[in-house]
C-alpha cells in the first residue's frame, strides 16, 4: 500500500542517519589508516580504496549539506541527484541505487569484452590473409 508522508519522512530521516552513522565510522577508520600511512606503515590495496572512498565521501559532503542545512532546499535534491548522480556520498546510497550501478558496469565491461574479441578476431583474419 501507499505510505503516509509522516512514515516516507521517518523513513527518509532514518536513512540520513544512518547513512550519517556509516560516514562517521568511516571517517574513523580513515584516519586510523592516515595514522598508519604518517608513521610509515603501508596500506593494503583494500584498504587504499576505502580511503580513497572515504576521502571522496567527504568532499561530496560539502554540497549535499547545503541541501540539508538550507531550508527547503531538500525539495531540490531529487533533481540535482538526477542531473548528478555522483554527488551523494556513498553511505547514502541504496540498495536499489547500488544494484542498478552494478549493472551498469557489468553491461560497460560486457561491451568493452566484445569490442574486444572482434578486434581481435579481425586482426586474425588480416594476419591469415597476410600471411596465405
Amino acid at each position: 500500500g501507499k505510505k503516509s508522508l509522516r512514515q516516507r519522512a521517518v523513513e527518509e530521516l532514518k536513512h540520513y542517519y544512518s547513512g550519517f552513522h556509516l560516514l562517521w565510522t568511516d571517517t574513523k577508520v580513515a584516519a586510523r589508516m592516515v595514522w598508519r600511512l604518517l608513521h610509515g606503515q603501508v596500506l593494503t590495496r583494500r584498504e587504499r580504496r576505502r580511503l580513497l572512498r572515504t576521502c571522496a565521501d567527504l568532499f561530496r559532503l560539502v554540497p549535499f549539506l547545503v541541501f540539508v542545512i538550507v531550508p527547503f532546499m531538500e525539495f531540490l535534491l531529487p533533481v540535482f541527484l538526477k542531473l548528478f548522480p555522483e554527488m551523494l556520498p556513498s553511505t547514502f546510497e541504496t540498495e536499489s541505487k547500488k544494484e542498478e550501478k552494478q549493472k551498469k558496469k557489468l553491461n560497460a565491461k560486457l561491451e568493452l569484452a566484445k569490442f574486444l574479441r572482434e578486434t581481435i578476431a579481425e586482426m586474425a583474419k588480416r594476419n591469415k590473409a597476410d600471411t596465405g
